[in-house]
């Protein structure tokens, strides 16, 4: 593959809409580096669990944000994400963890520590990289030369992130996708929201691979144009 123009795509959106799916088969297809947030976000709060960190106490959070050292790999094909040396890909995942990471992301502390670290993953990223999470294009990386922001209604993400939890139950992950979007669209710093200049893709009645070449397709526009 002769070397493309380098591009920094940033994908929002709230959770279940295929933000992952795409953003990993995407950055693969077009050679890019990939960067998932939400388990740098998911590994700072793993740090604070295991560490006894009252998650009530914003300025106990606030504290101990500097401390983790937060490694994530950036190859879509298997992305890594270790804390201290430790590999956390598998313990982020946890309900406790989920249960967890809006509280801990609230703190402005944590979000000025996380933010800067997926500025340098971006920074050095000589290809391009895809970066997905919650406010990258409205925050981490404003001036991205892609920013797309992914939205499905409520039921199609309870149904695809029941699938995800196997056995879980599609009414009660509902109830706690619309909770999570409400506190993370409410907090004061850096909230889930749609930048202006953002191209919005509803995934409702997409298939994921209808989903992956629309991006794809967005990104190989942008490239061709710059």
């Amino acid at each position: 593959m002769e070397s493309a123009t380098p591009v920094i795509v940033a994908i929002d959106g709230p959770a279940g809409t295929g933000k992952s799916s795409t953003s990993k088969a995407v950055a693969a297809q077009l050679g890019l580096s990939y960067l998932d947030t939400g388990a740098q976000y998911r590994a700072i709060t793993w740090w604070m669990v295991s560490n006894g960190i009252d998650i009530d106490d914003p300025s106990a959070i606030a504290a101990a944000a500097g401390k983790p050292e937060i490694v994530s790999g950036t190859d879509p094909e298997g992305p890594t994400i270790t804390v201290d040396g430790v590999d956390v890909a598998g313990p982020i995942r946890t309900q406790e963890v989920s249960s967890k990471v809006s509280a801990v992301s609230a703190v402005p502390e944590v979000r000025t520590r996380i933010t800067e670290l997926q500025r340098s993953i971006a920074a050095s990223a000589e290809q391009g990289i895809v970066v997905e999470g919650r406010d990258i294009g409205t925050t981490v990386l404003p001036d991205a030369d892609l920013k797309i922001f992914l939205t499905a209604s409520p039921e199609a993400r309870a149904a695809r992130r029941s699938g995800e939890l196997k056995g879980s139950d599609v009414h009660s992950t509902r109830e706690a996708l619309i909770k999570r979007d409400a506190a993370d669209s409410s907090r004061k710093a850096s909230p889930l929201a749609k930048a202006d200049d953002a191209v919005e893709v509803d995934t409702t009645e997409l298939t994921l691979a209808q989903v992956i070449e629309c991006v794809v397709t967005l990104v190989e526009e942008k490239r061709a144009g710059k």
